[in-house]
């Protein structure tokens, strides 16, 4: 991409209020070929879905393409053809007035085809998939063609007919005709370097490279398995204060040591607590504590008085435990409370400089990876990248627009593409991504709404393979892992929040599970080619109606709320942001605190716990019927707006309670108390009264991660998952 794309975005160019700017042309998406490779014609052209056929009413040969209907006398090149070019008649559609001198078959575009109009200025026509695409192979649109088409495709009995049947959707989770509301400052492009499969690849093997080491680490210092996902927290954490080049790995972090690693580590020492349900696991789990502790002490450099204060604790503990037999299961939890809380502080005190090593170290080497990633990508490029003057700072204001990059993208590789079943597999050296037909269609669209430097497709798969190896990468490889990093809110719920209060934009999201086209994301540098405006972070909104369902991370929470403050007070025009949060109250995190008491909080709902739904994080993969799963916590909802905001989008009763109908689970389809999370954690942990420390393994969890744990309104285990659309931070 180069900076001269700036203004000329598809579907939704930037432009100067009040005036939208005109919809750059873009061509169409392409599509993949299975078939072997005749004698008469090359093998790109064979890859593009041509072969040669033989015209019995003419008496010689055409060439036909069984991807995109267009037929030709002459032997077909690429890239020189018009779709409409049709000598045989497949597609054209009756001659009318002015179109009666047009020869070989051809037509005129009709009007709508030749509308040039802005991303405010009209509604576009819902439109479905109907063919798949594959890079360097020109093609149609891959949707519903015009109804006359379809008309004098069946009037001619003749032609050939190996074209695919077309796909279309049994449910679509979006909404991508929304036009946006979101007034922002005109930016210069971004200096990111664009991404490519073979960087991709090798981000993939040092990210899963370095969670094997932070496994090592925490078995030979600490004799514990790493709590489960907190590698993932570990990379959603430092995204939040990270400088470094890298979109992934953290590079250039202060402090070194993450607060968040470190309490999630430090809390599975001695044991790891489990939630437990009966009275003889409590008695176990009491024992086990009293056991670990005491051989820690002894085998760590403790103090006299650390020793002395553990090891009687440890066996006053043991000694109750075999005289008394009658004890209940709230007994049990009671004495283990009562020994983390005389234990706890000195057990911490002589492991803390082993697991401040292990997350220096896994810095460390998360830095390393990321130089090393660096100069590999710079070698890539054609022209030695570097760093785009940046222009002074536009005083006009447009309408939002993805990220464009500064440093062109260099020629990508293959990237094949096959379908089973349901299901779109791409394939690159060997590595394999998957995504669901519906998903797959939806990214299409984003990329030819968003996308400006690949008007022909050709580096749209190579594009979609790296999006969905980075996020498969984010979550994690593990069974059922990272499930919970992409929950979203419900579809009815976006319908009222747009019709009520004009949201048009969601704060963090991610192309796979946004609603609308118009979202802000954690990879600006390929979610950009998809419609992601980057990190909210970094996202300085004018005016605009927003919603925000952020990653259950305190840090990032907190951060939120300073940004929404800043925001709010810098702005005079209509400003407006409806945030869904965990409503956890023992103890109440601190952004929950502070939008509270916010001077710009114009209303509070709170939706109770089994009375709502979320949508899977693992949607663009997962089954139909596991697509939602309800809550089990309750959700706060609170609106911050500034006085313009407020009288343009006031939360009034009416308004609410659509709200509140809309997030009531729907009758007609099935949502499981089951959610997509581990399946191994065990129950009833929640007897243990949680600390500050413990709240960053509950407090990140997603609605899902609370329901695997049994119904559980809290937790203190480490080992769950956390919610987040890995969005933008």
């Amino acid at each position: 991409m180069s900076n001269d794309s700036q203004g000329s975005v598809k579907g939704e160019a930037a432009m100067v209020l009040p005036t939208p700017g005109s919809v750059t042309s873009q061509g169409p998406p392409l599509s993949p070929s299975t078939t072997s490779k005749p004698p008469e014609l090359p093998d790109e052209l064979v890859q593009a879905g041509w072969s040669k056929c033989w015209s019995r009413r003419e008496n010689r040969p055409y060439y036909f393409n069984r991807f995109t209907n267009q037929s030709l006398w002459e032997v077909p090149v690429l890239g020189q053809h018009d779709v409409i070019s049709d000598p045989l008649g497949l597609n054209a559609a009756p001659a009318e007035g002015g179109d009666s001198n047009l020869g070989n078959g051809q037509r005129k575009r009709r009007s709508s085809e030749e509308q040039s109009v802005g991303p405010n200025s009209f509604k576009r026509t819902k439109v479905e998939p109907t063919t798949p695409i594959s890079p360097s192979t020109p093609g149609i649109k891959p949707w519903s063609s015009a109804p006359e088409d379809k008309q004098a495709q069946s009037a001619t009995p003749t032609t050939p007919s190996p074209a695919p049947a077309p796909y279309r959707p049994a449910v679509v989770y979006w909404d991508l005709d929304v036009q946006t509301n979101a007034v922002i400052r005109e930016h210069p492009p971004a200096n990111h370097l664009p991404p490519h499969p073979e960087i991709e690849l090798q981000r993939a093997q040092l990210v899963t490279k370095l969670r094997q080491h932070y496994h090592e680490l925490c078995h030979q210092r600490e004799g514990i398995d790493p709590p489960r996902e907190s590698f993932n927290r570990w990379l959603l954490e430092r995204k939040v204060i990270d400088k470094g080049h890298d979109p992934l790995l953290p590079s250039d972090c202060d402090p070194v040591v993450s607060p968040s690693m470190f309490r999630e580590v430090m809390n599975d020492i001695p044991i790891r607590l489990s939630r437990i349900k009966y009275k003889e696991e409590a008695r176990k789990l009491l024992f086990k504590y009293a056991e670990a502790a005491k051989k820690m002490i002894d085998s760590r450099n403790a103090s006299p008085e650390s020793r002395k204060v553990v090891k009687w604790n440890a066996e006053d503990t043991m000694s109750w435990l075999r005289r008394d037999h009658s004890a209940s299961k709230e007994d049990y939890m009671d004495r283990l409370e009562h020994l983390r809380q005389q234990c706890g502080p000195h057990v911490t005190a002589v492991a803390k400089d082993s697991v401040e090593g292990i997350c220096s170290k896994i810095y460390q080497l998360s830095a390393e990876y990321s130089r090393r990633l660096r100069q590999t990508h710079l070698s890539l490029l054609q022209d030695p990248a570097t760093e785009a003057c940046a222009s002074p700072q536009q005083s006009r204001l447009v309408y939002c627009y993805p990220v464009r990059l500064a440093i062109p993208s260099p020629p990508l590789p293959r990237v094949e593409l096959h379908f089973e079943n349901d299901m779109a597999c791409l394939r690159f050296k060997g590595e394999m991504v998957k995504i669901n037909r519906g998903h797959f269609s939806k990214l299409e669209l984003l990329y030819r709404y968003s996308c400006i430097d690949d008007p022909r497709f050709e580096k749209f798969l190579s594009r979609v393979w790296c999006l969905l190896k980075r996020y498969q990468v984010m979550f994690g490889s593990g069974a059922n892992e990272g499930t919970g990093l992409q929950g979203a809110l419900p579809v009815s719920v976006f319908e009222a929040l747009n019709r009520q209060f004009g949201v048009s934009f969601e704060c963090f999201a991610s192309p796979l599970n946004c609603y609308f086209k118009q979202f802000c994301s954690a990879f600006p540098d390929i979610d950009g080619f998809f419609g992601s405006r980057g990190p909210f972070l970094s996202f300085c909104p004018v005016s605009g109606s927003f919603e925000a369902n952020p990653p259950f991370c305190e840090e990032l929470m907190d951060t939120m709320v300073t940004h929404f403050e800043e925001l709010l007070d810098q702005s005079s025009e209509p400003l407006s942001f409806i945030i869904f949060v965990p409503e956890w109250r023992d103890p109440v995190t601190p952004a929950l605190t502070r939008m509270e008491g916010n001077r710009f909080l114009r209303h509070q709902l709170s939706i109770p716990a089994y009375e709502h739904e979320y949508r899977s994080g693992s949607q663009h993969i997962c089954k139909r019927d596991e697509m939602y799963y309800r809550a089990v916590h309750g959700t706060a909802v609170l609106f911050l707006q500034n006085d313009a905001g407020f009288a343009k989008w006031a939360p009034t009763p009416e308004r609410l309670a659509e709200v509140m109908a809309a997030y009531r689970p729907s009758s007609t389809r099935t949502s499981s108390l089951s959610s997509p999370g581990p399946a191994h954690i065990t129950p009833g942990e929640r007897e243990i009264a949680p600390r500050t420390s413990e709240r960053m393994q509950s407090g990140v969890m997603s609605p899902g991660d609370h329901d695997n744990n049994n119904n559980s309104s809290s937790s203190s285990s480490s080992s769950t998952s956390p919610q987040n659309k890995m969005a933008a931070v």
